[in-house]
């Protein structure tokens, strides 16, 4: 029988999981705690990394029709410019861009996906206990109206946030240090003579107040209150505050503010969990790693994890693969989110100075560097998370022999493929999901398809040749594209390494 897997969190990492697994026939059940869905602004922006995930999925929609692609960032110090990014500018050639979208939108279209699936989300419904034996979890959970009822799963998946019930029922730690003390955070509209194609951000002593604009002359805006601020402020409190500190850093007066949408307050923090995984309760995105907002990384990683983590779950809830497969999920993302943590981390110490010798080093030294266009796109490819290799990881091991191109453990660039019946497609659109063995000969491409479909079931696997051929190798390409396997033809060799990931000794 296929295991069942719940999902606590329907933000966009436990949609996206979800979504992955319904593609698949694994029975899926979401939970939130929420009352409905969100619909407030967040994160605001779908890193091209993020943008594949949800394409290979199905759940990318019109976002792009709805997206805008550029972004002018400005830094000001009082009243002067130290910097300004042309986010986009310099990458214009990319053939995928940053989509710059309410994170609310980007829900709508997972949940509509999931939808389509079957796959179920309850709001209301808050994780109270869970208890895991070697067969499974029985999770309790608690309605609005306080009514309690048990869920028998074989999969507990933890998604719900900073806050995790999941983590911190698994006992597992969640150490960390704060970035930023407290931020308070509003949404207006407005009529204000700012650049509706960006953002400003005034830095002031180490403090900083930003704004950007949203759809429908909406502005967010955030800015740190001063350290004896009283705790628990209402939301129209947080709305004087911070829109009496716009004013008197803008030059900007308040009559043209019309409406008030949302106001809330919260703390930077850089966490990771201990672990990713406790027996049959794992975690994704917020719930394993939070980081500060800068760059837009903290989406975009949580919807990575879920894809890893999906495809290696899909096969083990088949009994296509040992448990142990599971424990490479963490071998593979965690020192990815501890990087990601390490750099936004550097990020804020460098844009929000605490010392005076730091604000002389960020405007003499590191402001003229990042000025520079080359600089800027190596700061997009970064951001993008197009360069995320898991070479040296638990599934790509060192490869001895030398050859040209990705390796395994690299992510494959998309490019224009032929189906066996002549089709055209392109890589990433074709995943859906699954497996694809890539060479430039069909019946090659065919033969390895099949020694693959042999070890992970038929309708995961698909065969696709290149338009324009490239390399004498057989490429398998794995659901989140990822090369896992490249060798000159010998479906033999495919085999074994198959069944060393699937059934590791």
């Amino acid at each position: 029988m296929t295991d069942t897997v719940l999902i606590a969190g329907a933000g966009p990492t436990g949609l996206a999981l979800a979504v992955h697994l319904a593609l698949h026939d694994i029975p899926v059940r979401v939970i939130d705690a929420a009352p409905a869905p969100a619909t407030t602004s967040r994160a605001l922006g779908l890193q091209p990394r993020g943008r594949e995930v949800l394409e290979r999925i199905g759940a990318l929609g019109d976002l792009p029709q709805r997206s805008r692609s550029s972004l002018t960032m400005s830094y000001n110090e009082g009243t002067r410019t130290v910097l300004r990014l042309h986010v986009g500018q310099a990458v214009a050639d990319q053939p995928k861009q940053t989509l710059l979208i309410s994170q609310a939108e980007i829900e709508g279209t997972l949940r509509r996906r999931l939808a389509e699936l079957g796959g179920q989300l309850e709001w209301d419904t808050r994780l109270a206990a869970a208890r895991q034996d070697d067969a499974g979890v029985t999770a309790t959970v608690r309605t609005a109206g306080g009514a309690e009822r048990p869920i028998r799963t074989h999969w507990l998946i933890g998604c719900d946030g900073a806050h995790s019930t999941v983590r911190k029922l698994a006992g597992i730690g969640f150490p960390g240090r704060k970035l930023l003390e407290r931020l308070l955070m509003v949404d207006v509209q407005a009529r204000w003579p700012l650049d509706r194609n960006g953002s400003t951000t005034w830095m002031e002593a180490g403090h900083m107040l930003s704004v950007t604009a949203l759809p429908d002359d909406t502005w967010r805006v955030f800015t740190e209150p001063p350290s004896q601020l009283p705790d628990r402020l209402s939301e129209r409190e947080i709305g004087e505050r911070v829109l009496s500190e716009f004013s008197r850093r803008s030059g900007i007066g308040l009559d043209t503010v019309t409406d008030l949408r949302w106001a809330s307050e919260f703390r930077i923090h850089r966490r990771l969990a201990d672990a990713y995984r406790r027996g049959r309760i794992l975690l994704a995105g917020d719930a394993a790693h939070i980081q500060s907002p800068t760059g837009g990384q903290g989406q975009n990683t949580g919807l990575g994890d879920a894809e890893n983590l999906a495809w290696k779950l899909v096969l083990v809830a088949r009994g296509r693969a040992d448990r142990r497969l599971l424990d490479t999920y963490e071998g593979e993302r965690r020192p990815l989110a501890r990087k990601v943590l390490r750099a936004t981390s550097t990020a804020v110490d460098i844009m929000l100075p605490n010392a005076p010798w730091k604000r002389l080093l960020r405007d003499h030294v590191v402001l003229p560097v990042v000025r520079l266009p080359a600089v800027q796109r190596r700061l997009w490819l970064a951001a993008s998370q197009l360069g995320i290799s898991y070479r040296g990881g638990p599934l790509a091991p060192a490869e001895r022999r030398w050859m040209p191109g990705p390796r395994p453990g690299d992510r494959m660039p998309d490019l224009a493929c032929r189906r066996p019946d002549g089709g055209a497609t392109t890589l990433h659109a074709a995943i859906g999901g699954r497996w694809v063995v890539l060479a430039d000969d069909r019946h090659v491409a065919a033969r390895h398809a099949a020694a693959a479909a042999a070890e992970l079931g038929a309708d995961l696997v698909l065969a696709l040749t290149p338009v324009e051929p490239g390399s004498p190798d057989v490429t398998l390409i794995r659901p989140d594209g990822h090369i896992g396997w490249r060798h000159h033809p010998a479906p033999d060799r495919l085999t074994t390494w198959l069944n060393q990931v699937l059934w590791p000794a």
